[in-house]
């Protein structure tokens, strides 16, 4: 027979009910005082028998219901798709991309270290001059090779410098090492920030030769056909004196 959790269980009125059959076979029943202690004896087996039969029938609906679990399917969750990392299709300039994101990143990150207010200034500078020059180059892979010693040498040199001076003023003491080589940074990068500032003006140098030859053709031609200021000036001049 099935059992829900709203059923109880009929075992313990058999229990009582045999109990009352064999008390009645081997004890006498005739008298008030005979079924006191039957009655006692019924209602302790009763409770005994009840309990024991709850914890089993909870026993096995619990198994029911996790066996019912298990039997359902699974639903297989969507596959997630896996973020590509985005490409320009041109290796030397994801290369930039990614050198100039951790630059970036890292003179945030020494910029929020660093208490020295002429320090932070400088990194503020060296930042968007960096920024400037690997957007730049970026936009312009050809002129790459003209940045090779600044990414090899004077960018991650001067990362160098900025760490150790981050490190060694975190110490909280002074001594001739730590101060000396503190001043040294702090002296060094006036001249950084300009070398960036030379390095990033560098990049436009051919820009600049292209305009100027621009210009001089063009003020020649102009002169030619009598277009130039100075040639307009002599003609208002001759046409003012007739």
């Amino acid at each position: 027979m099935s059992r829900n959790k709203h059923n109880k269980p009929v075992s313990p009125l058999y229990a009582v009910a045999l109990l009352w059959l064999a008390w009645a076979l081997i004890l006498p029943l005739y008298a008030l005082l005979h079924y006191l202690p039957l009655i006692i004896v019924s209602v302790v087996l009763y409770k005994k028998v009840f309990k024991k039969a709850m914890a089993k029938m909870q026993t096995e609906t619990t198994e029911k219901t996790e066996q019912q679990v298990k039997n359902q399917p699974v639903k297989e969750q969507p596959a997630q798709p896996v973020a590509e990392e985005k490409t320009t299709g041109n290796p030397e300039v994801d290369k930039l991309i990614k050198e100039r994101a951790l630059t970036v990143s890292e003179l945030k990150r020494l910029k929020q270290n660093i208490t020295n207010e002429k320090i932070r200034g400088q990194i503020d500078d060296l930042e968007y001059v960096s920024s400037k020059i690997f957007d730049h180059v970026i936009a312009h892979p050809d002129k790459v090779p003209q940045i090779s010693k600044f990414l090899n040498y004077y960018l991650p040199t001067t990362m160098k410098l900025l760490n150790t001076y981050d490190r060694m003023g975190s110490q909280g003491v002074e001594g001739e090492n730590i101060t000396g080589t503190m001043k040294k940074v702090e002296e060094t990068l006036d001249m950084v920030v300009t070398a960036f500032h030379k390095q990033l003006d560098t990049l436009f140098a051919g820009e600049a030769l292209d305009i100027s030859a621009d210009i001089t053709v063009m003020e020649n031609l102009m002169k030619t056909e009598g277009l130039a200021q100075d040639d307009m000036n002599s003609i208002n001049l001759t046409l003012s004196e007739r």
